[in-house]
């Protein structure tokens, strides 16, 4: 049974940091890419990053380039969101996504608009919220 299992969210402070995590099964990081994608209440779905399932390089969007790092850990199936000085802006219902084709790219980014029918599997989601 192919799942994706997000967690890692919570409540954090402005400039604080949190490590989500999205553990796969049913199916191995080096056959499925894996992006993270958040919704914010009143907001479409959005791209923020992706890693390859072909050499696991990875692909930011814009907004969270140098602030999020995604990686991953094949040994344990696993894809993690580094996300560091984080904002109010932030808060969102944070997803991963797997998709057996490569990471979608526009101008070196990943887009924050992406077709969310190339994707095959997503999660269930796990809550973010920065807040004092």
């Amino acid at each position: 049974q192919v799942q994706l299992v997000e967690a890692g969210g919570g409540l954090v402070q402005p400039g604080g940091s949190l490590r989500l995590s999205c553990a796969a099964s049913g199916f191995t990081l080096d056959s499925y890419s894996i992006a993270w994608f958040r919704q914010a209440p009143g907001k479409e779905r959005e791209g923020l990053s992706c890693i390859s399932s072909v050499d696991g390089s990875t692909l930011y969007e814009h907004a969270v380039q140098g602030r999020f790092t995604i990686s991953r850990d094949v040994a344990k199936n696993t894809v993690y969101l580094q996300m560091n000085s984080l904002k109010p802006e932030d808060t969102a219902v944070y997803y991963c996504a797997a998709e057996r084709m490569g990471c979608s790219v526009v101008a070196g980014h990943f887009p924050k608009r992406v077709p969310e029918a190339l994707y095959d599997y997503w999660g269930q989601g796990t809550q973010v919220t920065v807040s004092l």
